[in-house]
Formats: C-alpha cells, sequence, structure tokens
C-alpha cells in the first residue's frame, strides 16, 4: 500500500467518518486491508477499524494479519464477535491462528465456538506440527462417484460458496475412499447426464498426501505436479481434506525462511527481526558462535605450532587470510548448490560419488586458474614492494590453493549428503560449519607443503 493511501484512510479514522472509510475498504483487496490494520499503533483504533468491516470480509483480512495483531483483535473484540469470526473463519486459518497464541486465548475462543467447529479444531490441533495434517482444510468439493455431470454441478452450486476452492473436485467411493480428482473445467464440458466417473482419466496418476506426511514433502510434490492443490487422506485412503496453494507458498516461504536461517546456525525463528526482542536474538545465536569459537582453537594451535618457520621465512604469514578465504567460499560454493539440490529432490544420497567426481574436476579448473593468477599477483607485489618472499614461497602458496579449493569442495559436497543419510537438515552442514572446518585443514596443507619445498 502507497504511503499517500495510508495517509488518507488515516484521516478517515481520526476524523470520524467512518462510514465512507468502510466504503473504501470493501474496495480494496484483503492483504491490503490487513496491511493498514498493521500499520495503525493504537490498539483501540486498529479495533474499530476491523469491526467496520462486513462481516464475510473482516474474516478474509483477518487471516491475513500477522499473529500479534490478531492477538490483539481476539483480545479486545467481545465473545459474541469471536462466534462470529471463527463461523466465518476457514478451518485452515482458524488453526493457524490458535497455533500461535497463548493457551488463554485458545481457551477463550473454543469456548465460544459451536461444539462441532471446536470438535474440527481440536482435531487438527492434533496432527503433528509442519505435517500435512496441520495445514489442511476441510473446505473441499467432494463429489461421490456414483453422481452425473448435472447432478456434480447442482452439488457445487449449492455448497461451493463455503469452500476454499472449487477447481478441483475430489471423487470419492461410499466409503469416502479417494477414488480421483476431476477439474471443474472437465465438469463444464460434458454432458450433464454422462457419469462422472467416465470422465476421469484411467491412465492420470492419483497424487495425494497423507496426514503425517511432512509439509516440506507436500511443497516439493505441489511443485513436481503443478498443483492448485494436493488431497491429503488418512491411512486407510479415505478423504480427510486437501491443502492449497496458498498455504503451498506459505509452506515454501517458512522452509526457505528456516534454511536460510540453519545455513547461518542460526536457531529458526517464526517471528519477524523487527518484532522478536534482543534476547531472543541473542539466544537463536549463541549456541553455535561458541562452538564455532571453541573449534577455531584447531586453527590456533596449528597455527602456533609453525610459530617458527612463520617468523623466519618472509610472505607465508600474509598468504594465511588469503588461503583460508578462498577455501571457504569454494567449500560454501558447493554446499549451498548441494543442499539446494537436496532440498529440490535434484540431488539423491545414490548420487554422493557422481556429485564428488564433478567437484573433484570443477575444482582441479578452479584450483588451477586461482594459482595462476596468484602467482602472477606475487611476482608482481614482489616487484613492486621489492619484498624478500622467495620463489619458493610463491610455489608453496600456489600449490595449497589448488588443494584447499580440492578438499573444500570434497568437504561442501560430503558434509550435507551425510546429514541427509542421518535424517539431518543438510542446511546445518553449510556457511560457518564448512568454513571452519576448511580453515583448520587448508592450514594443515599449506604447512605441510611449506616443511616439503622451504627448508627450515
Amino acid at each position: 500500500m502507497e504511503e499517500n493511501e495510508f495517509e488518507e484512510l488515516y484521516a478517515l479514522v481520526n476524523s470520524g467518518r467512518l462510514q465512507k472509510l468502510k466504503a473504501q475498504l470493501v474496495e480494496m483487496a484483503y492483504p491490503d486491508i490487513a496491511e493498514f490494520i498493521m500499520n495503525i499503533d493504537d490498539e483501540k483504533t486498529a479495533v474499530k477499524v476491523f469491526r467496520i468491516m462486513p462481516k464475510d470480509i473482516s474474516a478474509d483480512v483477518f487471516a491475513y494479519l500477522d499473529p500479534e495483531n490478531q492477538h490483539m483483535i481476539v483480545r479486545l473484540i467481545t465473545d459474541r464477535e469471536i462466534e462470529r469470526l471463527m463461523d466465518d473463519l476457514y478451518v485452515d486459518d482458524a488453526v493457524d491462528f490458535l497455533e500461535e497464541v497463548p493457551a488463554n486465548v485458545v481457551r477463550r475462543v473454543l469456548e465460544n465456538t459451536d461444539s462441532e467447529t471446536r470438535e474440527i479444531i481440536n482435531r487438527f490441533l492434533k496432527y503433528p506440527e509442519n505435517s500435512a495434517g496441520s495445514v489442511m482444510t476441510i473446505e473441499m468439493v467432494e463429489l461421490h462417484d456414483t453422481l452425473t455431470v448435472g447432478e456434480a454441478i447442482k452439488n457445487i452450486r449449492r455448497t461451493g460458496v463455503d469452500k476454499e476452492t472449487i477447481y478441483t473436485c475430489y471423487v470419492i467411493d461410499k466409503g469416502r475412499h479417494l477414488v480421483g480428482t476431476l477439474p471443474l473445467r472437465r465438469l463444464l464440458l460434458n454432458d450433464e447426464d454422462t457419469p462422472i466417473r467416465d470422465i476421469m482419466s484411467d491412465d492420470e496418476r492419483l497424487i495425494y498426501v497423507t496426514t503425517l506426511d511432512d509439509q516440506e514433502d507436500v511443497a516439493a510434490i505441489a511443485k513436481k505436479y503443478d498443483l492448485l492443490s494436493i488431497p491429503v487422506v488418512d491411512k486407510e485412503l479415505r478423504l480427510v481434506g486437501i491443502i492449497t496453494i496458498d498455504d503451498i507458498v506459505d509452506i515454501i516461504d517458512d522452509e526457505a525462511t528456516e534454511d536460510f536461517e540453519k545455513m547461518a546456525l542460526l536457531r529458526p525463528s517464526e517471528s519477524e527481526y523487527l518484532k522478536t526482542n534482543v534476547f531472543t536474538l541473542a539466544k537463536n545465536r549463541i549456541v553455535w558462535l561458541l562452538v564455532l569459537m571453541v573449534s577455531a582453537t584447531f586453527t590456533g594451535q596449528i597455527i602456533e605450532g609453525f610459530e617458527m618457520k612463520l617468523a623466519t621465512i618472509a610472505g607465508l604469514t600474509a598468504c594465511i587470510p588469503m588461503l583460508m578465504d578462498t577455501g571457504g567460499n569454494a567449500g560454501n560454493q558447493v554446499s549451498t548448490l548441494v543442499i539446494r539440490g537436496l532440498a529440490l529432490g535434484e540431488i539423491k544420497i545414490k548420487d554422493y560419488f557422481v556429485v564428488l567426481w564433478k567437484e573433484i574436476r570443477v575444482s582441479v579448473m578452479v584450483g588451477i586458474t586461482l594459482a595462476v593468477v596468484n602467482y602472477v599477483r606475487m611476482l608482481i607485489i614482489r616487484g613492486i614492494t621489492h619484498s624478500e618472499t622467495s620463489n619458493s614461497v610463491i610455489l608453496c602458496v600456489c600449490l595449497s590453493i589448488i588443494c584447499a579449493v580440492m578438499v573444500a569442495k570434497m568437504i561442501g559436497c560430503t558434509l550435507p549428503i551425510i546429514a541427509k543419510m542421518l535424517k539431518l537438515d543438510p542446511a546445518l552442514m553449510a556457511g560457518p560449519m564448512i568454513t571452519t572446518m576448511v580453515d583448520a585443514i587448508s592450514l594443515l596443507i599449506y604447512f605441510a607443503i611449506a616443511n616439503a619445498l622451504i627448508p627450515a
């Protein structure tokens, strides 16, 4: 929303012209209305704006509010208003809200919800966090396989207004077992007397997930098959709900954010940065910083063990930062690609040796290129500064670069795959973790080559 639009709406609030404000709000998109409410600093004013919206709009807007503002609104509205709000909310949106608020708020909301809705919500809340069951909705079009096209269309017209999506219909038998899916387009293009069983393609693979499947797997399936929604079944293959594209997009966003945080060795957080207090931010960061600080002890010990050689041979010390940075960056490049490939299913554990062989070849080409450029660089610097750096030191540094890049890329592609084998998140084996390991190994290689090429 543009800043001038926000100021115009806020002026209407301050001047008490609520009817004009209402007229403008109903013409706006739901996310924009939610954004306006979230930008209002005064809680009572925000609730006043929420209350003036028509009932059918307020529930949709509520779903777009962040948990903090949802909590604020529920805290300030009456029990009767809570009851109406819960009646109008889609079940998956209601569950998402209740998962983010304190227990006392959950209790108050459930107390003001009809028994049928309360039972459904409680069932959803029992599903494991981040499972398909916890993010699905039950507002879908389900058609019995005995219906004709005409009967199915009448059914959709009668019940579709309360469904989250009608683009894809789900066909079930008498036992509620999922037997097929049927695009609305296909229904509209067939004769009314045609049984819907006859217009389901026999060669069309039935794509579904179970209630306990991980939400990341759900997103991967939706991406692979270009689905707008995915049916969710129980262990007896009975249809229990669907996951729609808006939730799939949220899953992809959440999982990507979590991976980025893990790659930076941060404890994943569901709160926005500006709304997270400093103590939580510190807690999320300190553990891995401590681990990395302690692990850097090995790097320090390696340098300490070669202090005499570093002190007596010109040029060795100056090249350590460049060598460590080059190795760390090389390892991070390949680990990022491998982690992404594992997340998208493009790389499997069985592909390890294929990946390793490819990275060995890449590292040889990259390492030699870097070594040649570094050789020229060091010659130029020696000529300009008249330093005492010997040819042996230059050769040592260049050989170390080649070896460090090869080792870094091998580590970078190996650790994420090992993590995947151990059922850990491959994103943990990235960034600072790989850099710390590569730094120590690069120094060992550097000093080993220095001992071999440069006499004490």
